[in-house]
């Protein structure tokens, strides 16, 4: 291990910002960064070293090989979280206008849902993560929380109630128990643990059930499940306004009557609710607009 990457590692063991997943996002990205830094020649580097031609370099890189560019943004944040720590804020521009990225786009043009095939669940061997994976596609929850929930903490009968330390950004919420199916993978996920288990086996840690549920999801050739997460949104917005969403061919904006209006602008605001977003707005990467 490089001594940057050493430092690296010790400074995410002394400051846990944001959720399990977060953490392990963050380190695994923190880990790549030093090591393309020192195939750059610069091998003495420690934490506290880092400058802007350290970034413009691993930018260029990124670009040079056609890294999607959402994803230099996520490595941006990780830098950007980086210089913070050791208290260099000033060595990253606090946008990223100079690194010239294509915008983001936040409204989808088209759906993104996932729906798990017939007859894959039962052919994931490990329990666990087939009841993560189904616990995802009827709540809509995002996969370390799926890992994390403990379901006999988060099941209040007609909802399901998530702690912040299990969600991104720390944002408990309820989402409201409203099929049959979802009562029954509950009680099933409940059936499989005691309380206060979580999905995650007591013999291992996070780390190594992401690692499990990773490969037995490959397994069954299974991909892009935040789809699923996708899927719940577009079904919820349908149950709560009484329309498809854009996404799924229902009406934009503009093609709605005063009255389809008002109901889009309240499913959406309790949709948003009920996925962890503190914005409406975010809704529309979902749902479109």
């Amino acid at each position: 291990m490089t001594n940057l990457k050493y430092d690296l590692v010790q400074l995410t063991k002394r400051n846990r910002d944001g959720s399990f997943q977060t953490q392990h996002d963050r380190l695994s990205i923190l880990s790549l960064i030093a090591d393309q830094l020192h195939a750059f020649g610069w091998r003495q580097m420690r934490a506290q070293d880092i400058k802007g031609r350290h970034v413009n370099k691993l930018v260029a890189s990124w670009k040079q090989d056609g890294v999607q560019h959402a994803t230099i943004r996520n490595r941006l944040a990780v830098l950007r979280w980086w210089c913070a720590r050791v208290g260099r804020r000033g060595v990253i521009p606090p946008t990223n206008d100079v690194y010239q990225l294509e915008p983001r786009h936040t409204i989808a043009r088209e759906s993104k849902a996932l729906v798990l095939p017939a007859g894959v669940l039962p052919r994931v061997q490990d329990r666990h993560v087939q009841l993560s994976l189904a616990l995802q596609a009827q709540f809509g929850l995002r996969r370390a929380e799926s890992l994390l929930i403990k379901p006999w903490q988060a099941d209040h009968g007609h909802e399901l109630v998530l702690q912040g330390s299990w969600t991104k950004g720390g944002r408990p919420r309820r989402i409201p128990i409203v099929t049959e199916d979802q009562r029954r993978v509950l009680d099933e996920a409940k059936a499989l643990v005691r309380p206060p288990a979580s999905l995650i086996p007591g013999d291992k840690t996070y780390r190594e059930q992401l690692h499990t549920y990773t490969y037995h999801v490959a397994k069954v050739g299974l991909s892009k499940l935040h789809g699923l997460r996708h899927a719940y949104a577009q079904r919820r917005f349908h149950d709560l306004a009484g329309f498809p969403c854009p996404t799924c061919g229902g009406p934009g904006m503009r093609a709605l009557t005063p009255a389809q209006q008002e109901a889009d602008s309240d499913a959406r605001m309790i949709l948003a609710e009920e996925m962890g977003h503190s914005r409406e707005q975010i809704t529309t990467a979902y749902i479109g607009r």
